[in-house]
């Protein structure tokens, strides 16, 4: 469990009521309500197709929703888009690594702070025009422990690193709550292992809301889970009930095994 686990009396950050999007006939979340606590980490699960990007994109505006409602602390924020939503903490961190390639790292999380600091870009100034903020850079790079690859290209770093210097730029918007989707995709174990730490270093003080897929790395990290299928809740709760949930288990794992047990039946 996290360290920053707390009390099941502690307030919601995020709560959604009643949570819909439908395209075109089709619902791909249907009346979610969900309650994610100061301080937990909180997974998403579910089989593919359940639903769980898509209530991501609700609720950092990438989406509209059909119906229903979000509430960051209580207050309700479903009309406001989606720089608005960062602004008051609640940072996307994307399934796909969102750096720029052709920069360094270093480089990667100075833009990053100058968008905190409500500055443009400034791609074109001299580069001792943003040397006042090399500090706070390298101490974040220090943070997801990447400070040997200041330097390095982003292009030419191993993708756990490139991945964890995404978790850096989501960390230099100083995010009350952080969105992991799907952190550990494509990662071999070492990676995977790295991740887990890492997340578990910088969910200290924050909220963390996560979608993943690997059930170990569930276990591992999360307070609480929320499951997912066909876009509607089935289930939630720590790991230990929501993995002997026997809806889970045909719905989430179950659906895994069907998988296996095709594959060995065509070879």
């Amino acid at each position: 469990m996290s360290a920053t686990a707390t009390s099941p009396a502690s307030a919601a950050v995020l709560e959604t009521r009643g949570l819909t999007k439908s395209f075109r006939g089709f619902t791909a979340v249907d009346d979610v309500d969900l309650s994610v606590q100061e301080g937990h980490i909180h997974a998403l699960i579910g089989p593919n197709g359940a639903g769980k990007t898509t209530v991501f994109n609700l609720l950092t505006k990438f989406l509209p929703p059909t119906r229903g409602e979000i509430l960051y602390r209580g207050k309700p924020i479903t009309s406001l888009k989606a720089n608005q939503i960062a602004r008051l903490g609640l940072v996307r961190s994307f399934q796909i690594s969102a750096v720029f390639a052709h920069m360094t790292a270093l480089e990667n999380v100075r833009v990053a702070l100058q968008l905190r600091l409500g500055t443009s870009f400034h791609f074109w100034k001299s580069e001792k025009t943003l040397d006042h903020l090399n500090e706070r850079a390298m101490a974040l790079l220090d943070e997801v422990g990447l400070s040997e690859y200041a330097d390095t290209l982003t292009v030419e770093m191993p993708y756990g690193r490139k991945r964890a210097l995404e978790v850096a730029t989501t960390l230099a918007l100083d995010p009350v709550m952080l969105l992991l989707d799907e952190p550990t995709q494509g990662m071999g174990a070492e990676d995977v292992d790295r991740i887990v730490a890492l997340i578990k270093r910088v969910s200290k003080g924050r909220t963390v809301l996560m979608v993943e897929h690997n059930l170990s790395v569930v276990s591992r990290l999360c307070d609480r889970i929320t499951v997912l299928a066909r876009g509607a809740v089935l289930a939630e709760g720590d790991y230990a009930s929501v993995s002997n949930d026997p809806r889970v288990r045909e719905a989430y794992m179950g659906s895994a095994e069907n998988d296996a047990e095709k594959a060995r039946a065509s070879a």
